[in-house]
C-alpha cells in the first residue's frame, strides 16, 4: 500500500462504509443542472478582464522553476523592520486567535500624536492600496470622472475601473508627474478625484511641498487631490507639503511598507479633515487588520533610531545602483524613493531585453510600462550583495545584447 493509500483509506472507510454508494453519485461533469448554473455577475464585472496590477516575482519564480537571486524590484525594504516591529509581532502572534482591534485604537492615537493631528482625522487600513480601494468606493460611481498620470500607480487605476469610473490621463513632464496639468485636466473634466503620488512610482521623482501647496487653489469645486506619499520619509526635507489638516480639498496617505520595512504586513493610513476620515467607517473591512500587524506598526513608529539608520542605508543604496548603471554606460535617474530608475538610453524593447536578461540571471526587477518612462528599469534599494549581484548580471546582458 503507498502512503496516498494510507492516508486516504482511514477517513474514506470512515465516512463511507458502503462502497457500492459512490456509484450512485454521478461525477460532476455528468451531472444535471438547471439552466442557471452560475451567479449573475454586474455588467461591469464582466467587462473587466481578469488581472492584477502586478506579477508577482513568487508567480515568476514559479515560471522559471526557482527562487530570485536578488529580489530587487517590488519597492520592498530589503534592510527589512525594525527588530522592535518583529518583536511586537512576535509576541503578538500569541494573541493571534483574536480578531485585531477594528478601530486600530492604539496605533491610530501614537500616529496621530506623531503628526499632531487629532485621532478622528485618520484611519487605518489594509496598506495604501486597500485604503485606495475605499476612497474610490465612496467617490466614484460608474462614468465618474478621474485623473490620473499616464503610467503612474496601476493599482489606483485598478480600483477606478472596478468601480466603473473614467479615467483621464495626463502625461508625465520631464520624468515627474505633473501636478498643475492634472488639475487643469480635472477641470475640465469635472473630476471627483485626482492621483498625484510625491515621491513618485515608477520614476522615483519628486517636488518640493511648497510647489503643492502654491496648488491647492486650483483644485476644482467638488474634487479631491489625494496625495500617495508612500515614499516620504525617504525623501528630502521640505517634500512633504505643509497643509492644513482641516482642508477638505485634500487627503494624504501614507504606509508602513517602505521606509518601515513592513510591506508583507498591509498597514497604511490616511489623514484628512474629519468628515472625510469619517466616511471611511460607513464601507471599510473593520476587521481588516491583522492583530500582529497593528503591533508591529506601533513598535517600528516609536524606533526613531532605526528608521533614521534605513534611510541612510537607503541613500548609500541609491549611490551603489548609479554607479553600476555609470560603470555599464546607463544613467540612474535621481530618486527620493527606495528604488532607482535606470535609463537605458534607447527604447522600450531594448529596456525590455535588458529586463528579460537580468530575470533571466536571477534577477528580479521591473520597468514603467508607458512610453518614454519605459525606456527604464527601475531597481530597488538593497544590500550591496544583491547591487553587486545585479552588476555582474548587467554586465553579463549587455555583452549579450552587443
Amino acid at each position: 500500500m503507498g502512503f496516498l493509500d494510507s492516508t486516504l483509506r482511514a477517513p474514506l472507510e470512515e465516512i463511507h462504509t458502503d462502497v457500492r454508494a459512490f456509484a450512485l453519485v454521478p461525477p460532476p461533469s455528468l451531472r444535471h443542472f438547471p439552466s442557471m448554473t452560475g451567479p449573475r455577475y454586474t455588467k461591469l464585472a464582466e467587462s473587466l478582464p481578469a488581472t492584477v496590477p502586478f506579477v508577482g516575482p513568487e508567480a515568476q519564480e514559479r515560471a522559471i522553476g526557482q527562487p530570485f537571486a536578488a529580489r530587487i524590484g517590488a519597492n520592498e525594504n530589503i534592510f527589512g523592520p525594525s527588530p522592535k516591529a518583529i518583536e511586537a509581532m512576535q509576541k503578538a502572534a500569541a494573541d493571534i486567535w483574536m480578531y485585531g482591534d477594528p478601530e486600530s485604537y492604539d496605533l491610530r492615537h501614537a500616529l496621530a500624536a506623531h503628526h499632531s493631528i487629532a485621532p478622528e482625522k485618520l484611519v487605518v487600513g489594509e496598506g495604501i492600496d486597500g485604503l485606495l480601494g475605499y476612497l474610490v468606493r465612496l467617490l466614484v460611481d460608474p462614468g465618474d470622472a478621474v485623473v490620473t498620470s499616464e503610467g503612474a500607480y496601476p493599482t489606483f487605476n485598478y480600483h477606478v475601473a472596478g468601480f466603473g469610473g473614467t479615467l483621464h490621463k495626463v502625461p508625465y513632464r520631464d520624468d515627474a508627474e505633473d501636478l498643475p496639468a492634472l488639475l487643469g485636466n480635472a477641470a475640465d473634466v469635472d473630476a471627483k478625484l485626482v492621483y498625484f503620488a510625491n515621491p513618485d512610482n515608477p520614476m522615483g521623482s519628486w517636488c518640493a511641498g511648497e510647489d503643492i501647496v502654491a496648488q491647492l487653489d486650483n483644485i476644482p469645486d467638488g474634487c479631491l487631490l489625494l496625495l500617495d506619499e508612500a515614499y516620504v520619509e525617504l525623501a528630502p526635507d521640505g517634500t512633504a507639503p505643509v497643509i492644513d489638516i482641516n482642508d477638505p480639498r485634500v487627503i494624504r496617505m501614507r504606509t508602513f511598507s517602505k521606509a518601515y520595512g513592513m510591506a508583507g504586513a498591509r498597514v497604511g493610513y490616511a489623514m484628512g479633515e474629519a468628515q472625510n476620515i469619517r466616511a471611511f467607517e460607513k464601507i471599510r473591512n473593520h476587521f481588516g487588520m491583522n492583530r500582529a500587524a497593528q503591533s508591529g506598526a506601533l513598535a517600528a513608529l516609536e524606533d526613531v533610531a532605526w528608521l533614521s539608520e534605513t534611510c541612510a542605508k537607503v541613500e548609500l543604496s541609491r549611490q551603489h545602483i548609479a554607479a553600476v548603471a555609470a560603470k555599464h554606460g546607463l544613467k540612474a535617474l535621481p530618486s527620493a524613493t527606495n528604488f532607482v530608475a535606470i535609463d537605458c538610453g534607447k527604447d522600450e524593447a531594448y529596456a525590455k531585453a535588458i529586463l528579460d536578461g537580468l530575470v533571466a540571471r536571477g534577477i528580479f526587477a521591473r520597468m514603467p510600462f508607458v512610453a518614454p518612462q519605459n525606456r527604464c528599469i527601475r531597481i530597488s534599494c538593497a544590500p550591496a550583495r544583491e547591487i553587486d549581484l545585479l552588476d555582474t548580471a548587467l554586465e553579463e546582458v549587455l555583452a549579450a545584447l552587443l
